[in-house]
């Protein structure tokens, strides 16, 4: 598998290389040098297989010979152990599920493929591994579990003060071991920026194997197609094919991975990107110019980005053509208040209990289907992560009907390991160098 950096297609990488290193010098991400469609036949019976067959097939498929089919398959059993389920709310919506994961959220996918496939990749006598990422919420649990205890590895996430749920923080700061948590007086785009500025750091990349664990590293998005292919084999087996996703959208690697698996043939009629107030994405579908802004605290705080990292790669899937990504994507922005709302009806109506990143996808749905009147698609909306992570989102019969799970019973009372930084790149800086 060949990758080229977004900023300079004619220079080309191997796997391995875009793994470790995450994001070129020149401060582009890498894409797929090439993007093979799947055969026709895997799609005609994807019903017949299961997750992890599904899985291993788009992973080979698409790193075509980076990692031994053999040594690949063990990966993909390794890390995509737990169910994607796709539920029926009504005749034609449907929730997929991706909080079944360790972390209860849909970046188990990225984060557990990740680490498997860097430490097949690390070799005895090798410098240690340093892994650098930035959470708006969910990403450093996933991470933080994903490589808990893994040898020759150490996890450095940074996280913005007073922006994420207590149980996000406690996923994030209890870990001890080779997991570090730094609370950064900012922003999710602040902790983003000193990540990716750490990497052009030349003093820091000669002391340290720096890599990512955001969905910057190629290795986080691929793993993402899984559950797109999953929930169209899910759903085929019941007959449904014309297909909508309603993604919550934030940092944009989720939709991101759903556009990658329809370039490699999954049959999806139209991806839907539902933002907060965090509406960048939104405002240029509506003005034509992409003009990032500062990230305002929402409820749905994993998606508080305002300046998404991987909208250079979605506008490279398309070679900057915007007419034809306003084909198959749409984008819709709530506030706090619809959100609420939202997860009110929804419990209301079909006594489901959505987290409010969940809410802004499902409300997507009705406004897509309201402007389009295509009342005759069946409609998925992504649950990204399980409501009990945001319980002061709830009240009375809602909050009494969230089941808590025991990986969080497990958390509470375990001391918070973090440490306190200004949002300074030299403050960062330092205080690589000197822990």
């Amino acid at each position: 598998m060949k990758l080229y950096s977004t900023n300079n297609p004619a220079a080309f990488v191997d796997f391995k290389e875009a793994v470790f290193n995450s994001m070129p010098q020149d401060k582009g991400l890498y894409m797929p040098a090439s993007i093979p469609a799947l055969d026709a036949e895997f799609i005609d019976n994807i019903d017949q297989f299961s997750l992890t067959e599904i899985a291993f097939k788009v992973a080979s498929h698409i790193m075509d010979g980076a990692i031994p089919e053999a040594d690949l398959k063990k990966i993909v059993e390794e890390a995509i152990n737990f169910p994607a389920p796709v539920n029926q709310l009504d005749e034609k919506t449907y929730v997929l599920e991706l909080f079944h994961g360790p972390s209860l959220a849909f970046k188990d996918f990225g984060a557990r493929f990740m680490s498997r496939v860097m430490g097949y990749f690390m070799e005895k006598g090798e410098k240690m591994l340093n892994v650098l990422v930035a959470t708006s919420g969910d990403t450093g649990g996933a991470v933080a579990l994903g490589f808990l205890g893994v040898p020759n590895t150490l996890v450095t996430i940074l996280y913005p003060k007073g922006k994420v749920s207590a149980v996000q923080e406690l996923q994030l700061t209890t870990n001890g071991q080779n997991i570090r948590a730094i609370e950064i007086d900012g922003t999710f785009d602040d902790c983003q920026a000193l990540v990716k500025q750490a990497f052009t750091d030349s003093e820091l990349n000669a002391k340290f194997r720096l890599t990512s664990a955001n969905s910057i590293n190629i290795a986080r998005l691929i793993p993402q197609t899984f559950y797109y292919f999953n929930a169209y084999a899910q759903l085929k087996r019941e007959g449904k094919t014309d297909i909508i996703f309603s993604v919550p959208s934030g940092n944009f690697g989720n939709i991101g991975a759903g556009l990658l698996a329809w370039k490699m043939g999954l049959p999806v009629k139209q991806f839907i990107a539902a933002t907060n107030i965090n509406d960048t994405v939104p405002s240029f579908f509506e003005t034509g110019v992409y003009t990032p802004k500062p990230s305002v605290a929402t409820l749905s705080n994993a998606m508080d980005v305002g300046n998404p990292s991987n909208w250079v790669r979605i506008m490279n899937l398309f070679k900057d053509d915007t007419k034809a990504l306003k084909e198959i994507v749409t984008a819709y922005s709530y506030d706090d208040e619809q959100t609420r709302d939202a997860v009110n009806i929804v419990y209301d109506d079909f006594k489901y209990v959505v987290c409010p990143h969940t809410a802004i996808a499902w409300m997507a749905i009705g406004q897509y289907r309201y402007d389009t009147k295509d009342d005759t698609s069946t409609a998925v909306f992504l649950a990204t992560a399980h409501p009990c992570k945001f319980p002061d989102m709830y009240e009375g019969e809602i909050k009494a009907s969230i089941t808590i799970p025991e990986q969080v019973k497990e958390l509470l009372g375990k001391p918070i390991l973090t440490v306190k930084l200004m949002a300074e790149f030299d403050l960062f800086k330092q205080y690589l160098l000197e822990n």
